[in-house]
């Protein structure tokens, strides 16, 4: 039996809320990434012009979602972090490959794009989680102080 009635619940509810709060951060990221894309290249940046860039990799993002259970551990690198990143650039890719989108010069995937998506995604969807994860760590060894110190 714990020491603190309900921190069971509560630790249900944080993880809860982090699983929401992870993808409500990794959807806008993504869309983040498709606008900087559109604007680079000089491109509309229309709600249905958005949506066509973005829905590949939103697409590739929920599959990896699924793939690797990030709503039981949204924050964790191995599996879910990386899972979900592998699986948002390779789905995205190839539903653009599919769809004709990005086509260069005859080129369907241009080698630059995959690594500047790569990249970006990486950066973007593993980023986010080593902060919060210094974040948490941080405030949490801090409470731990904290409690020590009220107990002395």
């Amino acid at each position: 039996m714990s020491e603190h009635p309900g921190a069971c619940e509560n630790e249900r509810v944080n993880a809860r809320t982090w699983g929401w709060l992870a993808a409500v951060i990794d959807v806008v990221l993504i869309v983040v990434f498709a606008l900087i894309g559109r604007s680079s290249h000089g491109e509309a940046n229309t709600a249905l012009a958005l949506w066509t860039t973005a829905y590949p990799f939103l697409a590739g993002w929920a599959i990896g979602c699924v793939t690797s259970g990030a709503w039981a551990r949204p924050l964790r690198f191995w599996p879910t972090g990386v899972v979900v990143w592998v699986l948002t650039v390779f789905v995205g890719l190839a539903i653009r490959v599919a769809t004709g989108q990005g086509d260069v010069d005859g080129n369907p995937l241009p080698i630059s794009f995959v690594i500047v998506a790569t990249i970006v995604l990486g950066v973007f969807l593993l980023g986010w989680r080593a902060i919060a994860r210094g974040v948490l760590r941080f405030t949490g060894s801090r409470s731990r102080q904290d409690a020590a110190a009220s107990d002395a």
